[in-house]
């Protein structure tokens, strides 16, 4: 368990925070996924930007949870990052 899933299941025992977090979970998981995949290829949101078109003012306003990215948009930073976009229901 990382550092963060930590944080979280300490977090997710305030009822506030649980229903904050359980009402935008998707928004918060792909902030944390993006933040986690360009982290595991060391690249910065400059270089991420070079590698999938996607400008890094967006990689950042995604990152911070400013704007909530399409599929394309999210199909080209999958791409920058040598990995494919897979969404699921479950």
């Amino acid at each position: 368990m990382d550092d963060f899933e930590m944080l979280l299941e300490e977090s997710l025992q305030d009822p506030e925070f649980k229903k904050e977090w359980e009402d935008n979970q998707t928004e918060y998981e792909i902030m944390r996924m993006l933040v986690m995949a360009r982290a595991e290829k060391n690249l910065t949101q400059k270089e991420l930007s070079e590698l999938s078109g996607v400008r890094q003012s967006n990689i950042s306003r995604i990152e911070r949870g400013m704007c909530i990215p399409n599929i394309p948009t999210l199909e080209a930073i999958a791409r920058g990052l040598g990995k494919k976009l897979k969404i699921e229901f479950v």
